[in-house]
């Protein structure tokens, strides 16, 4: 059996935004056994699976990833969506744009100190939708 969820994250703004609870609060009644896939719809942002427990760690993603892609560069074509948005671009690619996270025991087995992260590339991202499917 497959059930398919469509959800809107308001807007978060840039960084890295621990979003298990809310997601886990969209889904419907989880299956003993199954996988969820979770889609983003966007292209100037990304989803992963991290560290939950310490704030610092969202700080850091941010540093890390604006030192792997600088904005600003010089040799950017796709320039006319702002300084932040080929990067972004770039950003995205680099962790993907879903998640997929196995079911036991109708919950999500994510491990002890693991959260699905929004990573919000743009300044101004808007809402973000997502495509949420369960599989059982």
């Amino acid at each position: 059996m497959v059930e398919q969820v469509n959800v809107t994250l308001p807007e978060l703004g840039r960084g890295f935004h621990l979003i298990t609870s809310y997601i886990a609060s969209e889904l419907p009644r989880l299956p003993e056994k199954g996988m969820v896939n979770i889609f983003l719809q966007h292209t100037s942002a990304a989803l992963t699976l991290n560290e939950n427990a310490d704030p610092s760690v969202r700080d850091d993603f941010e540093t890390v990833f604006n030192k792997l892609v600088r904005e600003n560069d010089p040799d950017y074509t796709h320039t006319l969506e702002g300084s932040d948005d080929m990067p972004a671009h770039a950003k995205s690619s680099l962790l993907g744009a879903s998640v997929t996270i196995p079911v036991s025991n109708h919950r999500l087995a994510l491990g002890m100190w693991q959260g699905i992260y929004l990573c919000e590339f743009r300044n101004y991202g808007g809402p973000r939708r997502l495509v949420i499917t369960v599989y059982s």
